[in-house]
């Protein structure tokens, strides 16, 4: 049987020998270990292979015995030997395939549940809030995150950032630049659209089912995307949501949907995001719009 043991022990010299002691007198073997170093405190993780018979209750109790504190046992598979610099770097790979994928990246890479911040998932216990941008991610479990875990997961978000913002859209080029025009845009009671020449070129709409959150559909036409209008719409839509009362902007649309980060990201307006197997949600505050 195959487990996953974290526990806190002294900063001390042979306090991790009185563990590894332990386990080969009780035929435990430590088939990987990993060190997260604290100020008088270090956290180990070991994966470790028992007899058949033992049970997690066995486990924890040989780890207590052995100086350990906050112990934390899981059973795993042979997908936990992995080599871990490996599983950071193909994790980074996949946020960089797709953006949007981050909050569930990292959620597995740190065995947590990714949620937007703020709503309770009890019992968990510990936090680590991640920033893209102006974007929220919080990941939630019940073993404590390390100080190693946090600057691991604060690299992951500033390496998306970065790529989002190398692949901000272009302004809109000035008037008589060969654009055929600049967009104007116009406010209704449940929409905003974008008009170049009399023709709708990108539109905003909303539904009020809820009157706190307003669901919005944002549609851009392709040949027009890539200036700005999309961002420019959101931002209407912002100031419409406030002036009725709203508290946030809910956008969903598919996972695989790679424009919805930078959109945001380039409006400075702050949102949470989740996402879903198949599709992705972003909230977004309207009590936040600069410059309003």
């Amino acid at each position: 049987m195959l487990w996953r043991v974290r526990t806190t022990l002294a900063d001390r010299p042979g306090a991790l020998a009185e563990l590894t002691t332990a386990c080969g007198a009780a035929g435990v073997n430590i088939l990987a270990l990993q060190v997260f170093p604290g100020v008088d405190r270090v956290t180990d993780e070991l994966v470790l292979r028992t007899p058949d018979d033992w049970e997690l209750a066995d486990l924890a109790e040989l780890v207590e015995h052995s100086g350990g504190s906050r112990v934390s046992v899981l059973p795993c598979t042979e997908a936990t030997l992995g080599d871990q610099p490996t599983r950071y770097v193909l994790a980074a790979r996949s946020i960089l395939a797709q953006p949007a994928s981050f909050p569930d990246v990292v959620a597995h890479l740190f065995d947590a549940e990714a949620d937007p911040a703020g709503s309770p998932l009890e019992p968990l216990l510990d936090a680590m809030d991640l920033e893209i941008g102006d974007v929220s991610v919080q990941l939630r479990r019940t073993v404590p995150f390390t100080a190693a875990e946090h600057a691991r997961g604060a690299a992951l978000a500033e390496l998306v950032t970065d790529v989002l913002a190398a692949a901000q859209p272009r302004p809109a080029p000035a008037p008589g630049a060969g654009d055929d025009g600049a967009p104007t845009l116009e406010t209704g009671e449940v929409a905003v659209s974008a008009h170049v020449g009399g023709v709708v070129v990108g539109s905003a709409s909303w539904t009020v089912d809820d009157e706190r959150a307003w669901h919005l559909d944002l549609v851009v036409d392709p040949a027009w995307r890539r200036r700005g209008i999309g961002s420019r719409l959101l931002v209407e839509s912002v100031r419409a949501a406030r002036t009725g009362g709203a508290e946030e902007l809910v956008v969903r649309t598919s996972a695989d949907n790679q424009a919805v980060l930078p959109l945001v990201l380039g409006t400075g307006l702050r949102g949470r995001i989740r996402m879903g197997a198949d599709d992705l949600t972003v909230r977004i505050s309207v009590r936040r719009l600069v410059g309003a």
